[in-house]
């Protein structure tokens, strides 16, 4: 049963549909793997096997019948404790929420099970998402599988380890500052952060804000392909989303890449672990023997730090200072700076962000122009110790803030262009280090297909972890 485990998503999907496995049998390996590995690594916080199970019987019922069934008909998932469940617990990672069922479903929710997917928990998060370290004060912290005394990333850190371990086929997390490459880098799967509006969000406070996705993770880029297909597409209840059907993803992701121009990263102003740096590099070759022209080059990103800082504690302020007034010995520390900093923010700071925002965008868009992808780290650091909350520093260089260490990522973030981490392999203690590429604006299938061609090229070191 456990080698169905360590299929993947797609291979699943097509034995189910085919009836060479049921929904049932593909559950069932999985709830057993969640029995074996969820104790040591607290990646699953909440679980409903007996719904899951009943949805599994009807999933394999309508089948039978010939019933017309989704993309992802009989797939095991868990959502993010972020994202709103019916009847289901969602907690936010938070004291405060601990109790807290929802009468609804957020609309991720709503198409992956439109889509077939059979609901089984809830995933980890850091409280309210902050920071890319997976602990909290409800569930405590979710542990790297690669070397249990590391951090797994964060904040889609218990989907991160689930999918490594094959407690689960497909996961989906959210991105703010990198919480869907973060996790992905440090546990050797597969993150993508889509357009904006690619993926909508509902229901959301800051209905026209570009800073926070939802997202797919896999085990392979064919996997968050298939994901994306359920839960991508218009939704009249998102003011910023793309009118593209979901169901373009589902394509074939073969491409050919000669004489297609990828700008190599080379010093972004921002300190990288020699290990992560020296990995990264080593797969200049992988493109360059897939055809690619690939050119020393990186775009501008000159305020990107002070644009990222302030609207996020914009976000937090909006999101939160009220939830603060009465609750605030039950915050974290971190979120009360954030809360303290946006507070002091001006219209004036804020205007200013968004000014530069823009010169930003504008000048990688001209950029890009000339290169149709951008490499660089996904993270700053391999995993680190997981009772820090963060990294001090960085080669002898000390971090100001508790996300500083996530500039790789956030950079990218407030351009709003689509971006995806890919396993690029292991530093010598063992410890996995992902690549990162960023694609055009809203080129979002040509970033699944150059991931692809990557992977396909690499041969996927899958390298299952020894628990697994």
């Amino acid at each position: 049963m456990s080698d169905i485990c360590h299929l993947s998503a797609v291979e699943l999907a097509r034995r189910i549909r085919a009836k060479e496995l049921s929904a049932r049998e593909v559950l069932s390996a999985h709830l057993d793997q969640i029995a074996r590995l969820n104790p040591t690594l607290n990646a699953i916080v909440t679980l409903v096997a007996d719904q899951a199970m009943a949805r599994a019987l009807a999933a394999d019922e309508a089948l039978a019948r010939g019933a017309g069934v989704g993309r992802l008909h009989g797939l095991p998932i868990a959502h993010k404790d972020l994202q709103l469940t019916k009847g289901i617990r969602t907690t936010f990672g938070s004291p405060i929420y601990k109790d807290f069922v929802p009468a609804e479903d957020a609309l991720l929710v709503e198409r992956t099970r439109a889509a077939g997917a059979i609901l089984v928990g809830k995933t980890n998060t850091p409280e309210f998402g902050a920071g890319s370290q997976t602990f909290n004060p409800i569930f405590g912290a979710t542990l790297n599988p690669y070397d249990t005394t590391k951090t797994c990333g964060g904040s889609s850190g218990g989907a991160a380890v689930a999918l490594a371990c094959g407690m689960l086929p497909i996961a989906d997390g959210t991105d703010m500052g990198g919480s869907l490459r973060n996790p992905a880098s440090f546990c050797n799967i597969v993150g993508m952060r889509p357009s904006p509006g690619r993926v909508p969000g509902w229901p959301a406070r800051m209905g026209w804000s570009t800073l926070s996705v939802d997202g797919p993770m896999g085990r392979s880029v064919a996997d968050v392909a298939l994901l994306l297909s359920a839960i991508a597409g218009p939704d009249r209840r998102s003011p910023i989303a793309l009118g593209d059907p979901g169901y373009t993803f589902a394509a074939r992701l073969d491409r050919d890449f000669k004489d297609i121009r990828v700008a190599w990263w080379q010093d972004l102003g921002f300190p990288v672990d020699a290990r992560v740096r020296a990995i990264v590099n080593g797969q200049r070759r992988v493109f360059e023997s897939m055809g690619c022209i690939v050119e020393d080059a990186q775009p501008d990103f000159r305020s990107a730090d002070e644009v990222f800082k302030t609207l996020r504690a914009l976000a937090f302020v909006t999101a939160y200072a009220d939830l603060a007034k009465d609750r605030r010995a039950l915050m974290k520390d971190t979120i009360l700076w954030e809360l303290d900093r946006g507070q002091r923010v001006t219209a004036a700071d804020i205007g200013r962000a968004e000014l530069k925002r823009t010169e930003i965008y504008h000048r990688l868009r001209q950029f890009m122009e000339r290169y149709e992808f951008f490499v660089l780290p996904s993270v700053q650091v391999p995993p680190f110790d997981v009772t820090q909350p963060y990294p001090a520093a960085i080669d002898g260089v000390a971090m100001e803030t508790y996300i500083d260490w996530m500039k790789s990522c956030y950079y990218i973030s407030i351009t709003g262009h689509p971006a995806i981490s890919v396993p690029a392999g292991f530093t010598s203690d063992g410890l996995p280090v992902g690549l990162q590429i960023v694609a055009r604006h809203q080129d979002d299938w040509g970033l699944l297909q150059i991931a692809h061609a990557f992977e396909q090229a690499t041969g996927t070191d899958r390298r299952w972890p020894t628990l697994a």
